[in-house]
């Protein structure tokens, strides 16, 4: 499996623990209340980030009324805690760079609380651009190889805007940049063909290979910053080989 691929299956693996332990409805109320607020609207078709965040809601079967909620909550009609969205930048174990996306209703505690974990398992938190560089945002799309042709498929995606088509192994990967994200993902919905994934995430320009020890130490400095209540999507450049992510 290429980075990308092979990145995206083990947070996804991942996000279905979390869903027991309820983490996963937290960040998605969240991601909800700051799209209805930031949007300008709680109407899903006139607000493309609310409609992004319900669609990923309904696919963790979160009920109606939770969404509705936070949807109120963001657009004032129902009181609840006012959210920032903040990126902390940092490094963890062998120099990877670790960019951290939040929603806080505390920035001092949220800063104290990531410093100490990243100091606690062999990282440190950077200034702001310390690491944003070495990141391109784009859309990406992860598709089992089983769900189209590779020549049919390249058409659907480049003539709705994508910007390339890899071959991850077991799949195909779709980039495209992040105002071409919608176009593309409803391009593939109006084809039939089902995403693995389907977001708009931080892809590193080059990466850093760790083993053994170091491998361990940056998967448990991962797993504390993800855990982290305020934290919504933890991105950093290490590889991994698979078997050892097991």
């Amino acid at each position: 499996m290429s980075g990308h691929s092979k990145w995206h299956t083990i947070k996804h693996k991942k996000g279905a623990l979390d869903a027991k332990r309820g983490k996963v409805f937290t960040k998605l109320i969240k991601e909800i209340t700051v799209a209805a607020r930031t949007g300008g609207s709680g109407d899903v078709d006139s607000n493309s980030r609310l409609r992004k965040a319900v669609s990923d809601a309904k696919a963790q079967n979160m009920p109606n009324d939770n969404i509705d909620r936070a949807i109120k909550r963001g657009t004032g009609e129902l009181e609840g805690s006012h959210y920032d969205e903040i990126t902390y930048e940092g490094y963890g174990v062998g120099g990877v760079a670790v960019m951290v996306e939040t929603m806080t209703d505390n920035r001092n505690r949220t800063v104290a609380e990531l410093r100490h974990l990243f100091s606690k398992n062999g990282g440190n938190l950077g200034e702001a651009g310390s690491v944003a560089w070495i990141f391109d945002k784009k859309g990406l799309f992860v598709i089992s190889k089983s769900a189209k042709a590779e020549d049919e498929l390249l058409e659907i995606v480049l003539e709705a805007g994508a910007d390339d088509l890899k071959d991850g192994g077991e799949v195909f990967e779709v980039l495209t940049s992040p105002e071409n994200f919608e176009a593309v993902n409803e391009a593939l919905k109006q084809a039939g063909v089902e995403t693995q994934v389907a977001e708009v995430t931080m892809i590193p320009q080059n990466s850093i290979r760790l083993e053994g020890a170091d491998a361990k130490s940056m998967l448990k400095l991962y797993d504390a910053i993800d855990d982290h209540d305020d934290v919504q999507k933890v991105y950093a450049n290490f590889d991994i080989d698979e078997s050892e992510m097991q």
